[in-house]
């Protein structure tokens, strides 16, 4: 499963678009190709303590950056990591 734990962040669809002029002249010769390609999440593999129950889950840079600035802050994290 290639979800964030917490906010649900996965993969994205979209087309990646070159900006390629053709040679008469500096003006268009065709269109510029566009391909399908996939924006992937950026994950990593944390372990948090839920109900006091250690388990091993998936969080994106955002919410693990998101702990890390409430622990040194000194507010309570929305999940506690092990």
């Amino acid at each position: 499963m290639n979800k964030c734990y917490y906010c649900g962040k996965g993969v994205l669809y979209g087309r990646s678009h070159t900006h390629h002029r053709g040679v008469a002249g500096g003006r268009w010769k065709k269109r510029a190709p566009k391909t399908r390609r996939i924006f992937q999440a950026n994950l990593h593999k944390v372990s948090i303590v839920e109900n006091g129950i250690a388990k091993s889950v998936k969080l994106c840079s955002k919410c693990l950056k998101r702990i890390k600035k409430d622990v040194t802050d000194g507010v309570r994290p929305f999940l506690q990591l092990a």
